[in-house]
């Protein structure tokens, strides 16, 4: 949102939940000023743990976006929402061998399938706050997410 001229506002809940159990992070982004920085129903959902799955998933606005990542999550509840079931963590172990980079995985992913910001401006961002020996490693993450999610949209 930075780098392209919108507003965003994000928040989190972790708590108790942060020592193994659903945590939560809300991310609003828009194009024109943001007057209530909380979720209530959002437009799209991702859930990369069965448990955030099923304690979340209920709030999703009806006809919005639900991605999961195919080996921890099983869609069992039915929920009106267009289901995207991808395996990024797959992936990324085996491409690139390490489980570290599977949240920039996903990232590329859901950009890749909303384009809700460029992958440039996502790059823009970890440049500023990843070490430089890492970046490669990242760049490829949100490349493959990409790739995944782009054909989905």
């Amino acid at each position: 949102a930075i780098f392209e001229g919108k507003n965003a506002v994000q928040s989190q809940s972790y708590g108790a939940a942060a020592r193994g159990g659903a945590t939560r992070s809300d991310i609003l982004i828009s194009d024109t000023e943001i007057n209530f920085p909380k979720v209530i129903q959002p437009n799209i959902l991702v859930s990369l743990t069965q448990e955030s799955y099923n304690k979340f998933s209920p709030i999703l606005r009806p006809g919005g976006l639900l991605l999961v990542d195919s080996k921890y999550v099983d869609i069992e509840k039915k929920v009106d929402a267009r289901h995207i079931s991808l395996p990024m963590y797959e992936t990324v172990m085996e491409k690139i061998k390490k489980p570290i980079v599977f949240n920039i995985c996903m990232l590329g992913a859901l950009i890749g399938i909303c384009q809700l910001v460029k992958p440039d401006s996502i790059l823009k961002v970890l440049e500023t706050t990843i070490p430089k020996d890492f970046m490669e490693m990242n760049k490829t993450a949100l490349d493959l997410g990409f790739q995944m999610g782009e054909g989905q949209g």
